[in-house]
């Protein structure tokens, strides 16, 4: 979302392929792809006679990197799967509105990011398969929210989801003891358990002893974190924007504000090189952390933090992250591409891309495969991510999205709370941020 939401974090996701081989990765990060084929037609590169399906997608969304189109190319030798991938959300999502506007350009599939979900299913869900009705498709594989949010209200599905972004607080371990703070994950997770006011005592508390170092990343992760735990943030069930009178949303203001005050954030915008620099410097004591996010830690971290970071759970659970596969009715291989995103978003192959990219299931049963269960990361050593990232998955709650929850996201954050650690008062950061969200709403 170039708000700060999903798209910009995939910005040095696939330069830390590499160096997390197997472990957790930012499945659902913004680095560039490989361009792949995007040809069409009946025929791909040396599969002559074969149906290719081709794949519209942004960023790396680790398909191929995990091997299922080869998996599935020899479970099917008739079909040929060719990616089209568009570097960021923010480039492929309006040329993608376009293609589904003229009905023309469309691949076979698209993805489509959770921050414009919404938006698809309000304007644009006539021009997408039903995939609830489609042969071999259970609603009961996923994730109740993450079905809800694909589905119109008159109960066509639009798209299968692919991952989901489990929130869970990652924190230092030796910044924690430095600080005087127990560093056992269960112990730090009863700290704040329940309740991000409690979250803000911990890092007053932690503030009094620790030297050089902020106890949270930034402000825009604070306020996103205590907003993905709401079940109604920027609009109501009926459609309409609340933002403003949204006490919810008042609230994780004033407290991101007060903890910007107390300088327990770090006046850091996220995914910018800045805050970059702030993780290979251990600068910061907490992140709010999906699974993806621990590859990004891996990647701009030094060598010497690798298992220094543990995992506890949120103060309460939240998504940050996630994308859904559609199949366009006007697209060439309809009844191919259906039930190849059918087999792709299965729980078994769910499983697989979390061993290889950390694109967390959306399918529930695949948290009892050996893939998620056993998974480890090199940044938190034999903390049980796969364990802990489940168990927020099935907690966080079915919050409502909106078409526009990305433009008041970015403007909370960016013309919001990030003003008060540079010396504006909390109220002037809300009046800021809402005329520049009421500006753009209105564009």
């Amino acid at each position: 979302m170039r708000a700060r939401t999903r798209t910009a974090r995939r910005a040095v996701v696939l330069a830390a392929v590499a160096s997390l081989g197997a472990g957790l990765l930012a499945g659902c990060a913004d680095d560039g792809g490989d361009g792949g084929d995007s040809s069409g037609g009946s025929s791909a590169g040396g599969g002559k006679g074969k149906t290719t399906i081709t794949m519209g997608l942004f960023g790396t969304q680790g398909f191929k990197e995990a091997g299922l189109y080869t998996e599935y190319e020899k479970l099917h030798p008739e079909i040929k799967i060719a990616e089209n991938v568009t570097e960021r959300n923010e480039n492929y999502y309006p040329a993608l509105i376009n293609h589904l506007t003229t009905n023309s350009g469309l691949q076979d599939v698209q993805a489509i990011e959770v921050g414009n979900i919404a938006e698809v299913v309000s304007t644009q869900a006539s021009k997408f398969v039903d995939m609830s009705k489609v042969s071999g498709v259970d609603k009961g594989n996923w994730l109740g929210w993450k079905w809800s949010q694909a589905t119109t209200k008159d109960g066509q599905t639009i798209g299968l989801g692919t991952d989901v972004g489990p929130m869970a607080i990652c924190y230092r371990k030796d910044l924690f003891q430095a600080a005087g703070l127990p560093t056992d994950r269960t112990e730090v997770g009863k700290l704040w358990a329940g309740d991000w006011n409690k979250f803000i005592s911990v890092g007053e508390q932690y503030k009094k002893k620790a030297k050089g170092t902020a106890f949270m990343d930034s402000p825009g992760g604070l306020i996103n974190a205590i907003l993905s735990s709401q079940k109604e943030k920027f609009y109501d069930s009926s459609g309409e924007i609340i933002y403003k009178k949204n006490p919810a949303v008042k609230a994780a203001f004033d407290l991101t504000a007060k903890a910007a005050e107390e300088g327990l954030v770090q006046s850091q915008t996220q995914f910018q090189p800045a805050w970059d620099q702030t993780i290979a410097n251990s600068k910061f004591a907490t992140v709010a952390c999906p699974p993806w996010m621990l590859g990004y830690l891996k990647g701009k971290s030094k060598p010497e933090s690798a298992g220094k970071w543990d995992v506890a759970v949120a103060p309460k659970s939240g998504n940050w992250g996630g994308t859904f596969l559609g199949v366009p009715k006007s697209g060439k291989h309809v009844k191919e591409a259906e039930a190849f995103i059918t087999w792709l978003t299965a729980p078994a192959q769910q499983a697989k891309l979390f061993n290889v990219q950390g694109s967390f299931p959306s399918a529930p049963s695949a948290y009892t495969l050996p893939e998620v269960t056993g998974a480890k990361n090199d940044m938190t050593g034999d903390s049980p991510i796969g364990t802990i990232f489940s168990a927020a998955a099935k907690s966080s709650p079915e919050q409502v999205i909106g078409p526009k929850d990305q433009i008041i996201q970015q403007g909370l954050t960016d013309n919001g709370v990030i003003l008060v650690t540079k010396g504006k008062s909390p109220e002037e950061a809300w009046k800021t941020a809402t005329k520049t969200i009421d500006n753009n709403l209105d564009k």
